[in-house]
């Protein structure tokens, strides 16, 4: 099974990714209770709950700080972000991000 019938499937099971369970992997994976990972990333831990339940949305730029602390792919957490947003408008939209490759000047 590849990757993406594997995402496709999970999604038909537990719905679209979201950053509050994308953050709940993170936290999980890394052994943390809420209190544990809300000292880690400067949040309180009620906030760190709202998140996790969708009652609360975080920036891009955030979720991109929270991403390479734990040494996690920004490109997912940013794709989890902007897909919260299109869904909280109500559109019907799918979207993947990709980190850009810049190549350097000599």
């Amino acid at each position: 099974m590849s990757t993406r019938d594997l995402v496709k499937l999970l999604e038909k099971k537990l719905g679209p990714p979201t950053f509050g369970g994308f953050l709940r992997s993170i936290r999980t994976m890394n052994d943390l209770t809420q209190a544990e990972m809300a000292k880690k990333i400067g949040f309180s831990k009620s906030s760190i709950c709202d998140i996790e339940k969708g009652r609360q949305f975080v920036s891009i730029e955030l979720a991109a700080k929270i991403a390479k602390k734990f040494d996690v792919s920004e490109a997912y957490a940013i794709q989890c972000v902007i897909s919260d947003s299109i869904r909280r408008a109500g559109l019907k939209f799918e979207i993947t991000i990709k980190k850009q490759h810049i190549k350097k000047a000599a």
